[in-house]
């Protein structure tokens, strides 16, 4: 029989399960405080629930953390961790340290079904959801997991296609029972899923960043098909509904793709596309990937496009690029893994 999978249950589920065991419900408490703020992976060491007790769960329950099958470590001290969630199916992580902030960019899903033209986690096409184990594991499996300060759900996958199980994870990481990070300290990545955007924003405090990359809708859905569905127009339209201040971050994302998205009609695009919403534009160096033509556009473009959007008054930044002579771009690593097999 296959054991329960502890790792990746919120307070609630806890609490049902040991009801529905006949075990006292503060047990819940005593396996989440465990499991989430003493990160430990042995049953047998949780002395404060009976031996008796201990005994029936590890006869029936396991932790469920697995480690990395493999780790690649930068120059620059960034560490790509890949992972095994099941048959057939990798993902990755990215642990990035700068300074005193240390960020990882996990991964929700194996693969991903929005097949954006410039991302080679599109090209492996969908090979499932992610569980809130798979999840967490990879924030609490890591050498580096007591460091981290910041979380971006930035990895394989769209998170907000994932969303029942990227909300219980983040219901972990934030609540007093689990983590208790402050949801300022953790960013959810959306290529602009509608109608679960407007779910995570009214249910959670967390920072959203939008995939956004041209603000013209048909040459954003030549790269980016959700356009289709979800056009950015209306994406921006419903983000002006909601309240984005000092406890909630709104950013678009915007890779730099040489003479594709990079002129001054872009900036007069991007200008008029989000006129008066409180937010602000990271620009991203493309990393090539195998089999593209496309490549980033120069520093002297780059800079340029970012004191234009500057002077507009929109804040932009330049995203340092990080763990090049690794493939730390998404998706990389777990493709060369996916054609090993």
């Amino acid at each position: 029989m296959e054991k329960i999978k502890l790792l990746g249950l919120t307070l609630p589920e806890l609490t049902d399960r040991v009801k529905a065991w006949g075990l006292p419900s503060y047990t819940a408490q005593q396996l989440a405080r465990w499991i989430y703020q003493r990160q430990v992976n042995d049953l047998g060491v949780m002395t404060d629930i009976s031996v008796k007790n201990r005994h029936w769960l590890a006869e029936r329950c396991e932790i469920g953390a697995y480690p990395p099958l493999e780790v690649v470590a930068s120059v620059d001290g960034t560490r790509k961790y890949l992972f095994k969630a099941g048959a057939n199916r990798f993902i990755e992580s990215v642990y990035i340290p700068d300074d005193d902030r240390a960020t990882l960019c996990v991964s929700s899903q194996a693969g991903c079904r929005m097949g954006c033209k410039f991302c080679l986690t599109g090209k492996q096409g969908f090979n499932g959801h992610l569980s809130a184990t798979d999840i967490i594991n990879q924030i609490w499996s890591i050498p580096e997991s007591r460091q981290l300060t910041n979380i971006v759900f930035m990895g394989m996958g769209e998170p907000l296609d994932n969303y029942e199980e990227v909300k219980k994870s983040l219901d972990i990481l934030t609540s007093a029972y689990g983590f208790g990070w402050s949801p300022r300290r953790i960013t959810v990545s959306t290529v602009g899923v509608i109608p679960t955007m407007i779910r995570f924003l009214n249910e959670s405090k967390c920072h959203l960043a939008i995939s956004l990359h041209t603000p013209f809708h048909e040459e954003r859905l030549r790269i980016m098909p959700v356009e289709k569905a979800y056009p950015i127009e209306q994406v921006v339209k419903e983000l002006r509904k909601f309240d984005f201040s000092q406890q909630r971050r709104l950013s678009f994302e915007y890779i730099m793709l040489k003479g594709i998205n990079d002129t001054p009609r872009h900036v007069k695009g991007l200008v008029r596309l989000l006129n008066g919403l409180k937010c602000r534009i990271n620009l991203i160096r493309y990393h090539a990937i195998p089999g593209e033509e496309w490549q980033t556009s120069d520093d002297a473009t780059i800079f340029s496009f970012q004191n234009q959007l500057k002077e507009k008054g929109i804040i932009t930044t330049l995203r340092a690029s990080r763990g090049q002579d690794i493939w730390a771009a998404c998706g990389m690593l777990s493709t060369d893994a996916l054609l090993k097999q």
